[in-house]
């Protein structure tokens, strides 16, 4: 197993699971599973919608005695209408107490993005508020942000008292981020990948026509055959060449191994060049679902 260590000392295991998308009653088995299989860290959010069930399977696991504690990472995120300073400490314990923990590894700002407190999402301009930035001390170890272009991080750290320890973001051999990484190494700030897979399970409003498929890339899957593994090992095994963590979603207990053993696939630096040459700048989650008539919201990623 790989792990990268924090700016404070805490180490992040390099492969997680995700559980962006883990449907009710598939969710909790999956994260059963994968501590069965060795994974130790796990990447939750409030807005998924499923912290409960995965609170109910870390419940189990301990009580079966399959992992203590305190060797899980386990990382949550506020969302977008609760970034009001008197707002963050309930979300954040409404989270403990559906995960049934006492502490959080580590907590992210989900989005750059604000909304009114009553507000699940926002659809309309009146819905918004202007971000501020917000962190808690005690029963979180480490905090980060979400989403994050290079611009917002580099403003971010301007002004931060606690400058973020990760920054998770899309990250891809479609979309390598390349200066972002290279910020984030030169500050020390971790950077976790998310739908390195290409993300094909989300709803179908998600989705663009024609979007590219990782997963049947001419490129990794040549190189898939090459080294006898899967095109999900390929992908995985290039987030560890990067040196970024990252969080594969799954709740079929053979892929969530199968994923895990990515760490025994040592690409090549002829497969890099390859994979080097398919960065196309292309996001599947563009974030165009902020973008509203009349809204103050508009090229999140900045780019």
């Amino acid at each position: 197993m790989k792990f990268y260590t924090l700016k404070n000392d805490l180490n992040l295991p390099a492969i997680g699971l995700g559980t962006w998308k883990s449907e009710p009653g598939k969710v909790g088995n999956a994260v059963i599973e994968a501590i069965k299989a060795g994974y130790r860290h796990i990447d939750c959010a409030a807005v998924y919608g499923n912290e409960a069930e995965v609170g109910e399977a870390l419940k189990t696991a301990f009580a079966q005695g399959l992992v203590e504690r305190e060797d899980l990472w386990i990382t949550s995120k506020l969302w977008n209408n609760a970034h009001e300073s008197d707002k963050v400490l309930p979300a954040l314990q409404k989270t403990l107490a559906d995960l049934q923990l006492k502490y959080l590894d580590l907590y992210l700002i989900h989005w750059p993005v604000a909304f009114k407190a009553d507000v699940g999402f926002a659809s309309k301009a009146d819905e918004f508020l202007s971000p501020e930035e917000a962190y808690n001390k005690g029963i979180v170890k480490s905090i980060g942000v979400s989403n994050f272009s290079l611009k917002k991080l580099k403003d971010l750290l301007v002004d931060a008292t606690h400058p973020p320890e990760v920054n998770q973001v899309e990250l891809h051999p479609l979309l390598q981020q390349k200066e972002l990484l290279e910020f984030c190494d030169t500050n020390s700030i971790i950077l976790t990948g998310y739908s390195p897979l290409g993300s094909g399970d989300r709803s179908q409003d998600m989705k663009k026509e024609d979007e590219p498929s990782l997963l049947e890339n001419k490129v990794i899957t040549e190189i898939a055959k090459k080294h006898n593994c899967s095109p999900a090992q390929v992908l995985l095994a290039w987030h560890l060449s990067c040196g970024t963590a990252v969080i594969p979603k799954s709740t079929n207990p053979k892929r969530i191994k199968e994923n895990l053993e990515s760490y025994d696939v040592s690409l090549t630096d002829e497969d890099l060049l390859k994979i080097k040459s398919l960065d196309k700048g292309y996001r599947y989650v563009d974030a165009k679902f902020f973008e509203v008539p009349g809204g103050p919201y508009k090229n999140i990623y900045d780019e």
